[in-house]
């Protein structure tokens, strides 16, 4: 039989993300690779509690069907964590969605014909990459620094590409590289973002993870004309597992949100999201983000301090102030896979650079993740990581 797919269906020949994460769950792999949180500071017990006590006063109505927009409970939860990000709005402003990713994936099929060009970040987070081609847009790069995305370089971007639909980018501990955009190219972001007349998706799924610097107001509060959508996660400081996400919208924009979403899965599923309120009503979640802060950061610190003391000179890497990545550049190395193989045959696993650009990808590139792995691992694989990127630097010489 023969499939008549459609252009959105991706090769499985090349899901190459999909194979290094296959390759980095195997237990004899020490893996740099995913973007998992600590599992073993998942609030279990409190989680339970939470269940428990929705199911005794609540349980017809978290077994029930509901609103697209999202149960009131924790809409008012997300109120409250925006609030830390400067921004102060309405319940009928935010929509729970079923994790980030669906955010991401409802504002390209709301934005994005075939040939629409998504102004990204270079490198940008590689999955995003992913749902926007699949609605058939066209990339452009944005060249960054250690402050971010280049204002200068943005602002002809956007001169060039009268296509230009979207500009995509995460501000706070970019994925991947764990950088910040300063206040300076934030309040520039915004302004451009209004004289071309383009949206914005600001995407913050890491910035209440900080460890050093100062909290930087978020691109949705400085927006004074609407121009910035905003989507957060409880993943990254509750549980991935529940997959809630939301969108921080314009009502009449956010009312086009919960019809496309109706039409893609109803709603987020109404016992995680009732079990989650009841959580933040029971717990101080800021207590919580503190405990997985103070760990991250001391994974952070261990692993930074291995590379600076075992990798071969020239080879250098982003220095984040929260988050959960670091990017590493490594000179004279024409093919990121090859990093990726000489890894693996170590049994260590990185993400190479290539999917994280929309087009025209840096060679010699590759993304770590320090949050998941235990102490014991970090400095064996660092040292392992090391030894391949010997072998890989090495091999033009030989040749």
């Amino acid at each position: 039989m023969t499939y008549k797919f459609s252009k959105r269906v991706p090769d499985p020949k090349n899901d190459a993300v999909g194979d290094i994460l296959k390759a980095a769950a195997d237990p004899k792999v020490t893996s740099f690779a995913g973007g998992l949180p600590a599992p073993e500071l998942f609030p279990v017990q409190g989680v339970k509690a939470a269940a428990d006590k929705v199911l005794d006063e609540k349980g017809p109505a978290a077994l029930q069907y509901g609103s697209a927009q999202g149960v009131p409970e924790l809409r008012n939860v997300v109120l409250k964590r925006l609030e830390v990000e400067g921004i102060h709005t309405t319940a009928d402003h935010v929509m729970i969605a079923t994790g980030s990713q669906q955010s991401i994936d409802l504002t390209g099929k709301m934005f994005l014909d075939e040939g629409d060009v998504v102004i990204v970040e270079k490198p940008t987070y590689l999955t995003a990459v992913d749902v926007f081609r699949s609605y058939g847009a066209r990339f452009v790069g944005v060249d960054m620094d250690e402050d971010g995305m280049k204002m200068d370089s943005l602002e002809e971007a956007l001169k060039n590409n009268p296509r230009a639909r979207l500009i995509y980018t995460v501000p706070t501990f970019q994925n991947p590289t764990g950088r910040t955009m300063t206040l300076e190219r934030r309040k520039k972001l915004v302004e451009l973002a209004d004289k071309y007349d383009v949206m914005v998706l600001e995407d913050n799924p890491y910035g209440a993870i900080r460890w050093e610097g100062e909290n930087l107001p978020s691109l949705k509060s400085l927006d004074k004309t609407g121009h910035v959508i905003y989507m957060g996660t409880m993943s990254k400081i509750f549980s991935p597992g529940l997959r809630l996400g939301w969108v921080v919208a314009e009502p009449k924009l956010l009312k086009r949100y919960t019809m496309m979403k109706q039409s893609a899965d109803l709603h987020t599923d109404s016992f995680s999201q009732y079990v989650c309120a009841q959580y933040f009503t029971d717990n101080d979640i800021n207590d919580h983000i503190k405990k997985i802060t103070a760990l991250y950061h001391k994974r952070e610190q261990l692993m930074m301090s291995a590379i600076d003391k075992y990798f071969p000179k020239g080879v250098q890497h982003s220095n984040p102030e929260g988050g959960m990545f670091l990017w590493v550049m490594v000179p004279g190395v024409k093919d990121s896979k090859e990093l990726f193989n000489a890894a693996l045959k170590r049994n260590v696993a990185v993400v190479p650079g290539d999917p994280f650009y929309g087009s025209d990808p840096v060679p010699g590139t590759f993304r770590m993740n320090y949050s998941n792995t235990p102490e014991d691992g970090i400095v064996d694989g660092v040292k392992q990581l090391a030894a391949a990127l010997d072998e890989v630097m090495s091999e033009p010489a030989t040749k």
